[in-house]
């Protein structure tokens, strides 16, 4: 990948992961740039296919484009950064959780691990201090 389509993503994520949403300055492990539909399933290397990601969100969400569906055992698509509106599927609440607002985020939520005590945690921390924002529209 080169150093200006590393930039664009990014520049595009605001230096936050495009999953979890935490800025990449309070996190003391180096982003990764995701292939949302991971090579082996296809998917190429283009701005259109790359999110910028935590090292927790990208290492739970490895190659998996989908999930299963917690609440309805259907099978569901992941949250795709470059597709879906982010505002659409999740909402970070006071306490750091992210809540569902739908199948997507419920299943994104579900595989990537988002709600695991240790990031909630950090989130709600970030939250007191400012650093991240309940109401964010990214």
């Amino acid at each position: 990948m080169d150093a200006a389509l590393e930039r664009e993503v990014w520049n595009r994520a605001g230096d936050c992961c495009e999953y979890c949403h935490v800025p990449a300055s309070a996190y003391k492990t180096p982003f990764q740039i995701d292939h949302v539909i991971a090579l082996k399933h296809g998917g190429i290397t283009v701005s259109e296919n790359l999110a910028l990601s935590c090292f927790h969100c990208n290492q739970h969400k490895g190659p998996n484009i989908a999930g299963i569906d917690p609440q309805t055992s259907s099978m569901i698509q992941l949250f795709h950064p470059r597709r879906d509106r982010w505002l659409d599927h999740f909402q970070i609440l006071s306490n750091g959780q992210l809540l569902a607002r739908s199948a997507i985020g419920r299943v994104t939520i579900a595989v990537l691990n988002i709600n695991n005590p240790a990031a909630v945690s950090s989130r709600a921390w970030l939250i007191a201090e400012g650093l991240l924002r309940i109401d964010d529209e990214t």
